[in-house]
């Protein structure tokens, strides 16, 4: 024979069972709704975490593929001696006249050394075009001192030329063999070295030109800031490097 369950039995106990049974399942979905909640505003939170590591790796990346900035070198001074910087000016000059000739080539005088190896950063080379009646000077500049010209050849201003000036005879290339050191060299063993000795921080200085009297190239080693300020003018053939005088 069957036994009738107790909810059976008894209406109200069923009914109590039923309701805890209500109870306790809305307790467990508002507490999943809750842990889904929780679990939401975490991923909110990690994915925002997440975002904001990626942009500042992205960051770091972008800033680290840059090249690093460097500042624009300073060059330092360029000193020749006369005939390389001779080559440079001739080039312009013959482009400027077929039968352009030298007449002069000298150094100019600079903050960026003392020419005491026959070096200077500034060299300028005086031409002539006799058959076009002018003249033309051309500087070289590897100076890095303020105020020199920019570096490389810079053409000067043509001018009206005299082939009957004296002071301005054209020479032929070739007798240019004796270079601005070597001319150095001879002159401080006719008095420059005692000049030097006295003063070392005399500057040296040369000009080359033709001497018209006795038909030679000439170099001028001047010892002092200018010709007209010189403490000492030696003479030195160009094309030889013999002594010639001391000039007065």
């Amino acid at each position: 024979m069957k036994t009738a369950s107790l909810t059976s039995l008894c209406p109200t106990i069923g009914l109590a069972e039923k309701s805890g049974m209500a109870s306790s399942l809305a307790s467990d979905l508002k507490q999943m709704r809750n842990d889904l909640s929780n679990y939401r505003l975490r991923g909110i939170f990690f994915g925002a975490c997440l975002f904001l590591l990626l942009g500042l790796l992205t960051a770091c990346s972008s800033e680290s593929g840059k090249p690093a900035e460097t500042k624009p070198e300073v060059k330092g001074p360029e000193l020749i001696t006369a005939r390389s910087a001779f080559q440079k000016v001739y080039v312009a000059a013959r482009g400027w006249n077929q039968d352009a000739k030298p007449y002069r080539l000298e150094a100019i005088v600079t903050s960026d050394g003392n020419g005491q190896d026959g070096k200077w950063a500034e060299w300028r080379g005086s031409f002539a075009s006799p058959a076009a009646h002018s003249e033309k000077s051309y500087t070289w500049s590897g100076s890095a001192a303020d105020g020199a010209p920019e570096r490389g050849v810079n053409p000067g201003i043509e001018d009206s030329y005299s082939p009957s000036n004296s002071s301005t005879q054209v020479f032929d290339m070739a007798f240019l063999k004796v270079d601005s050191d070597q001319a150095f060299a001879t002159a401080q063993k006719h008095g420059g070295d005692k000049i030097l000795e006295k003063d070392p921080t005399t500057p040296v200085f040369y000009i080359c030109d033709w001497n018209h009297n006795t038909n030679e190239l000439i170099w001028h080693v001047i010892y002092g800031p200018s010709r007209e300020a010189a403490k000492l003018t030696v003479m030195v053939n160009a094309s030889t490097g013999e002594f010639i005088r001391v000039e007065k």
